[in-house]
């Protein structure tokens, strides 16, 4: 290589290195497929989440409803037991058994015309 020939080359090397690059065609085509595949990828990655999130909330919904199948095979087993039945029935129905004198206190301590002792807040077994 002659030095006429060097010098042409560092030359060219150096118009280049100043010239602006301009994006091609091809490169264009290629952003703009690009940006079609981040776009067509949105909708299936914003349904995954969603059904992401319903699967969560069917999990959670899913163990409330084995805890309260637990705490209703415990009230089954209870309701085997021949003493809380008479207690149930005490509370609840007003049954006394045979012999026993049931008495309804009536008046002034009674509050708001409801039966003292049954009910939810009334200290009975089931809530009756």
């Amino acid at each position: 290589m002659t030095a006429a020939s060097a010098a042409g080359v560092r030359h060219a090397g150096a118009t280049r290195t100043h010239r602006r690059a301009r994006p091609t065609p091809r490169a264009a085509l290629l952003l703009i497929v690009l940006l079609a595949l981040l776009f067509a990828a949105t909708v299936p990655l914003r349904t995954y989440m969603a059904q992401r999130a319903q699967l969560d909330l069917l999990e959670h919904q899913a163990q409330v409803l084995q805890h309260e199948n637990g705490l209703l095979d415990k009230q089954i087993e209870r309701l085997h037991d021949p003493r809380y039945l008479e207690q149930l029935a005490r509370a609840c129905l007003g049954m006394v058994r045979p012999g026993e004198l049931q008495f309804a206190v009536t008046g002034k301590g009674v509050s708001g015309g409801g039966s003292s002792g049954s009910g939810p807040s009334g200290g009975s077994p089931a809530g009756c």
